[in-house]
């Protein structure tokens, strides 16, 4: 019990800490339109459309939380420079909004594209507060709609090749359609009173609802909330009361609560384990599977169904995945 309360006096100020590392990477190169993307998940889709006619820059990397990023002076010169810019458009950039707001200018796109994906009817999921949860890419569904979106701007922007960015776009949503399937077979065979899903903060709402998870999490769905103890222990309650055998990291937001967890468990006598490392608010490294947003989701989901009781291969969908994955 001492070792659990040494934890949580370290908890609220890790969360409060997490660290703002240097701006993403440039896809595809080349000499076609300049396309600037808020983070990995939308910059990589919108190089898979625009392939070797678009430069695609992201701002925000692999394991940084684009809920604490602060931007630079260089973000906002890439920002203003940029033939398109691409952002979330549900407070996920949190401290760039403004920024995104004023950047718009005649001739320069500003959109918002998982608002736009989502208009008409579309679920928009949230918090006990009233805020949108942004955390669209968790549901492949949703996300393909994203596709459909940045296929658009790019082709009314470069009309000659609009051809090209809808034929790509085609290729790439049937891609998508194949990563569901995958995500709704692998865990819906998660024996049904194991499938729940702690987390250090609440990403994963849209993939609960699209793929029948029950999921919660330390923080809520901004990592700029904060958790007290009150919180914590309520958890650690209903880890004990569901038998819940494992929780998960993830790769932008830092440990220390997810471990005052499993101490918290530890003193009520229930085993909990950490089962993995997901992504939430970024991608992986530049230049991996995992890099990519088709091999986040395939990470992801094949971590939780192993770490849980459901079967996936060791490697994923495409046989793709690093060795790391939880059995």
């Amino acid at each position: 019990m001492k070792i659990f309360m040494k934890l949580m006096s370290g908890v609220l100020a890790a969360i409060a800490m997490a660290a703002c590392k240097p701006a993403g990477n440039t896809k595809n190169g080349g000499s076609g339109m300049k396309v600037v993307a808020t983070v990995g998940m939308i910059g990589d889709v919108a190089a898979e459309i625009g392939g070797e006619r678009v430069s695609v820059q992201t701002l925000i990397g692999a394991g940084v939380d684009p809920h604490l990023y602060k931007p630079t002076v260089v973000d906002v010169k890439l920002l203003d420079s940029a033939d398109i810019v691409l952002h979330n458009g549900l407070l996920l950039e949190g401290r760039m909004c403004d920024i995104l707001r004023k950047i718009g200018k005649p001739g320069k796109p500003v959109h918002a594209v998982a608002v736009e994906a989502l208009a008409g009817g579309g679920y928009v999921a949230g918090d006990s507060e009233g805020h949108d949860d942004p955390h669209v890419w968790m549901d492949v569904a949703a996300w393909s709609k994203v596709a459909e979106q940045i296929a658009a701007v790019l082709a009314k922007k470069d009309p000659a090749n609009a051809a090209f960015y809808q034929e790509r776009a085609a290729a790439y949503r049937a891609r998508l359609d194949e990563l569901d399937a995958y995500a709704r077979k692998t865990l819906a065979g998660i024996p049904r009173q194991r499938r729940v899903l702690v987390t250090a903060h609440d990403a994963f709402g849209y993939m609960a609802r699209a793929y029948g998870l029950e999921v919660r999490g330390v923080q809520g769905i901004s990592t700029e909330s904060e958790a007290g103890l009150k919180e914590i222990n309520g958890l650690v309650d209903f880890l004990v009361e569901r038998g819940v055998p494992a929780v998960f990291v993830e790769s932008s937001v830092p440990t220390k609560a997810v471990e005052a967890l499993i101490e918290g468990a530890k003193s009520r006598r229930h085993k909990v384990r950490i089962g993995g490392e997901l992504f939430s608010d970024a991608m992986g490294r530049a230049g991996t599977y995992e890099g990519t947003y088709i091999g986040m989701i395939d990470h992801n989901v094949t971590t939780i169904a192993r770490a849980l009781g459901g079967e996936a291969p060791e490697k994923g969908l495409h046989g793709k995945l690093g060795s790391s994955h939880a059995k």
